[in-house]
């Protein structure tokens, strides 16, 4: 059974290029198109069918990339987000992330690449180019500043072990001896100091950071 993608981008040329590209693809297909977060929002309360992927566009008019992906990651965590752009700045590419998208490519990614792109994306749930990697690895050090800079204490970073894991924050609860609620709140404490706002940000902060291990 073929992986379904939804392309959300406000360029319906380009969009439709896209649908006839991956249309030549063995394990993916194009469901259905979007022009905007606000569209793709309607679509998915109406019942629509819930895609595995989407192909995110960042500059759109009425609900934009960034806050679409964060929308997703709150609502729709299964579903996995590639953020499909020009936009290849430092600040697109961290901003995305810490939104939640689990994967990023430019525009001009050729046909082959972006194949490889999203089998990369459904069979590992993440995938970044050599270049997108750099702009990663880049700001880790920056990152690392402001964790220092932050007062972390033992009980949050336990908390923050168990967000690159699968379980539930009720689950986390259990294995923390403490209630649903108190977890709730070491998350929303540590996304204010760190200034994130998913659990996908946290956990990427987690992993670089060394609080995974």
């Amino acid at each position: 059974m073929k992986k379904t993608i939804v392309i959300v981008d406000d360029h319906v040329l380009i969009a439709k290029a896209l649908e006839g590209i991956i249309g030549n693809f063995r394990e993916f297909e194009v469901i259905y198109g979007c022009e905007n977060g606000k569209d793709l929002i309607q679509k998915l309360e109406s019942n629509s069918k819930v895609p595995d992927i989407i192909l995110l566009d960042i500059s759109m008019p009425i609900m934009d990339g960034f806050e679409t992906a964060a929308w997703l990651t709150e609502n729709h965590p299964d579903i996995k987000v590639m953020a499909l752009s020009m936009q290849g700045d430092d600040n697109s590419v961290i901003k995305m992330i810490r939104n939640g998208a689990k994967g990023y490519l430019l525009k001009n990614t050729h046909p082959k690449d972006l194949e490889t792109a999203l089998t990369k994306l459904n069979s590992d749930g993440f995938f970044y180019p050599e270049w997108a990697s750099k702009i990663i690895f880049s700001n880790m050090g920056k990152e690392k500043e402001a964790e220092n800079s932050v007062r972390i204490s033992d009980r949050e970073k336990e908390f923050l072990k168990y967000t690159v894991t699968e379980l539930s924050y009720k689950e986390i609860a259990d294995k923390m001896c403490c209630s649903p609620r108190t977890v709730e709140s070491y998350r929303d404490q540590l996304c204010d100091k760190l200034e994130l706002k998913t659990r996908v940000g946290l956990a990427v902060f987690a992993i670089k950071n060394g609080f995974a291990n």
